[in-house]
Formats: structure tokens, sequence, C-alpha cells
């Protein structure tokens, strides 16, 4: 999902207008013991009027900020439960909710093992790619990566899918991935692409499932963030709906797996031999 130039802006300290807004909106609602405060994005106008803070061209963004690049104001922090923390869900057309869960944020393991794969991107385009993101999907798409994370036969259908959702409003899924494994069940992948310094929020992966779930009641639904890092490293996540707390729109990660990208030559026999013994080792 792409950032604009007003969400990049509104990133900083807690001092900052996006904060002061939030913070606002916050605090004029919250309650002691609640672990859900409903707010509507008209409130977003009144508040900065309140405030004298001059209104970002896209309202969305104050939100998205929060989501994805930076962390909620201290005095909505320390009023969540304990154990929990809180994320921005939607509630429906220009309608959100914080929301106190116990998993808020998702970042790649560093310290993961990872696997070497023969670069199949075109030349050409890593020339003339636009975005950091729009180089990591056709990275996905070209290496076929998420064939390779899930094991089974994938096919792009759709990029920069936007749709709405009762009771959701709007989403938007960055890639679109069909699949059919060999038992002939068919299955639906939508992939969320973020770089190295992004988070990867629940909150995106509970909108995908939601997606899937009303788009397309009849695949088996596995939603996959794929993260690039340093060094040429991506990593990938699957995910499912975890039913331990019984909350519905909670996920939890199921697989990480970190690949990295080389020119064919760099990928020793050494490699491959050990890569072939660790195979047949985990089969017996």
């Amino acid at each position: 999902m792409k950032r604009s130039a007003d969400s990049r802006a509104g990133a900083g300290g807690s001092g900052n207008a996006y904060s002061r807004i939030l913070e606002a909106i916050f605090t004029q609602r919250f309650r002691p013991g609640l672990e859900r405060v409903d707010f509507e994005r008209r409130e977003i106008e009144s508040v900065a009027a309140r405030l004298g803070i001059p209104l970002p061209k896209n309202l969305g963004d104050v939100i998205y900020s929060f989501r994805y690049r930076q962390r909620l104001p201290e005095r909505i922090r320390l009023a969540a439960p304990p154990g929990k923390s809180w994320i921005i869900r939607p509630a429906g057309r220009s309608k959100y909710s914080f929301v106190a869960a116990a998993a808020a944020q998702i970042k790649p393991n560093p310290s993961l093992a990872s696997t070497r794969i023969p670069d199949a991107t075109p030349g050409i385009i890593e020339m003339y790619r636009l975005g950091d993101e729009q180089a990591l999907l056709a990275r996905l798409r070209y290496n076929r990566l998420i064939d390779i994370f899930t094991g089974i036969t994938c096919y792009a259908l759709q990029s920069h899918l936007r749709t709405t959702v009762d009771g959701l409003g709007q989403v938007e899924t960055d890639e679109l991935y069909v699949g059919l494994d060999r038992r002939g069940v068919h299955y639906v992948f939508p992939v969320q692409a973020k770089r190295g310094d992004d988070n990867i929020s629940i909150v995106q992966i509970e909108q995908d499932l939601a997606m899937c779930s009303a788009k397309f009641p009849d695949l088996v639904c596995i939603p996959i963030a794929a993260c690039a890092m340093k060094d040429g490293l991506i990593a990938l996540f699957a995910f499912e709906r975890s039913p331990t707390d019984g909350d519905s729109g909670t996920v939890a990660v199921t697989v990480e797996k970190h690949y990295i990208l080389l020119p064919p030559e760099e990928i020793s026999p050494d490699e491959l031999r050990s890569y072939s013994r660790n195979r047949l080792e985990g089969t017996r």
C-alpha cells in the first residue's frame, strides 16, 4: 500500500499534529476499563479545527500513519489493558475503532535462516521500477516466491485490489493470487507488501481475511505479508485466524520464511547439496 507525502510529513514524535489530533479524539471518548473506543473520520476535522491544526489533504493519512508507520501517542498506549496494545480497526465507511489487542505489529525475526534463490527478475524491471513496494511485488511474481513459500501452484490474479466489505468499508490489497494444490483444493492468497521500515499490521491481515470471506467464500484464504529487508532479504509470513481468545478478529503467524535472491552463479553446488540433504532428512 502506498504512502502519501502527507503521511510521511505527519510521522514523528508525540508532539506532532497527527499525534495531537488522534490523542484528543481518544481521550474525549475513552473511559477506564474500555477495550474499544469508536470514532468517525469527520472528528479529525472538528478536532483539528478546535486545536488550530491545519488539516492534511487526505484525512485518512492520519489513520494510516499510526497503523503502519509510527507508534500511537504515549497517552493512548498507557491506557491499554495489561498485556495488550491499541490497534485501529475499520468499523464501516469512514468509521474506526481503537481496539485493545494482544499483538498489534509483526516484525521479521532477524535470526531466522534464509534460503538463497536464483534471481529470475528481468533486468529491465529493475531499471524502471517506480517504488520499493512495486519492486518487491515484481520479485515475488517473477521468482514464484509465493509458490515456493506455500508449496502450492499460484497465479497472480490482480494487483492493487480495492473493494468494499460490509462492516469495514473500503479495503485495499497489494496483490491477489489464486492457487491449486495437488489434491485439487483452490486457494486465495491476499498479499501485503512492506518495506523493511514499515510495520506489518494485523489490521491489514484482518481486512484481507474479511475481504476473501466476502468475495471468495469457497476458497481457502491464506493471507501473506512480504517484507523487503536489508541486503536483498525478503521475509514472507503466512497467517490464519486465531481462536485462542475468542476474538474473531485476532490473527496469528503460522509460518515465517526468509529468502534472498542472488545471481545464479553465486549459488554454489555445495549449497544445493545442502538443501537436498535437508530435504531428504526432513522426509525420514
